[in-house]
């Protein structure tokens, strides 16, 4: 199937329209019409799409653009590394959300310097790494850290060397595309979406969600391109709520694996700052 007729396809779909509306709809955006005209001029061509639903079509038609867009992109660069493996070829090109493929690509996208790489650089990582394997429980931390010491790399405590492979080990959870997947999905099942009007003074056409607040799985499709569209505008500040313990223990699930090593203590503040990047 032809990319675009993909693409009409699948907005018909979201927004209970005809693949066919939407079709002719994205052909006169692309001839350069506006939405009032579209509306207003166009009915016959459109099966009489009101404005908002046009509106909808135009920011669904160039985010699935985009996402079509990065996802070369990304594909390009980790090929370009020598990193692309058939099965993250498959799961990029399948993936449906921009978000999805930032994941996917997070672990192979060149980085600034970070905590981690700095840790990294001070030979850090086999501390690192015996961390999060968590398989030693005999003994103290602080004789295993000890080696580590090294006042020309400002490791000059064991305080100093614990946080250093803390750093990598966040870093390791923070890069988990699919525990990040499941961390959204909890968020979105689970949490309400507030939004707030950046200027109270100003009454625009988002007027309807500057006190805004619904779980997010009941949010629908419209309204949710509606309020996307007035943050992307500036009118709109837009978050939504977590339980953060609960997203913990998600955590936890996933790399608490001994809670009596030695490292598990250490591991908890990992997961905890992990959250946080």
């Amino acid at each position: 199937m032809e990319l675009q007729t993909r693409f009409s396809a699948l907005i018909a779909e979201e927004l209970r329209l005809k693949a066919t509306d939407v079709e002719q709809t994205v052909k006169l955006l692309d001839d350069g019409n506006t939405v009032p005209f579209i509306a207003r001029y166009r009915k016959e061509v459109t099966g009489g799409l009101n404005e908002e639903q046009i509106r909808q079509i135009e920011d669904r038609i160039r985010y699935l653009r985009h996402l079509e867009e990065r996802k070369a992109t990304v594909l390009e660069s980790i090929e370009k590394q020598g990193k692309l493996t058939p099965e993250l070829k498959t799961k990029i090109e399948q993936a449906t959300k921009l978000q999805e493929v930032e994941d996917l690509y997070l672990p192979y996208k060149p980085k600034k310097r970070t905590r981690a790489t700095v840790a990294k650089e001070k030979g850090l990582e086999p501390l690192a790494l015996l961390m999060l394997a968590q398989e030693i429980e005999q003994g103290t931390i602080e004789e295993i850290a000890r080696p580590y010491l090294n006042p020309e790399k400002e490791l000059n405590s064991i305080d100093a060397v614990l946080a250093g492979a803390r750093d990598i080990v966040a870093e390791i959870v923070s890069e988990n595309a699919d525990l990040r997947k499941e961390l959204r999905k909890f968020t979105f099942a689970t949490g309400p979406l507030t939004s707030a009007a950046r200027d109270e003074s100003d009454v625009s056409v988002y007027g309807m969600y500057a006190d805004y607040r619904e779980p997010v799985k009941h949010i629908r499709p419209h309204r949710t391109l509606a309020i996307n569209r007035g943050e992307r505008e500036g009118y709109l500040k837009v978050k939504i709520e977590v339980d953060l313990d609960a997203a913990h223990e998600i955590l936890r699930r996933h790399y608490l694996k001994n809670p009596r090593s030695v490292f598990a203590e250490q591991i908890e503040l990992a997961l905890k700052d992990s959250y946080q990047r």
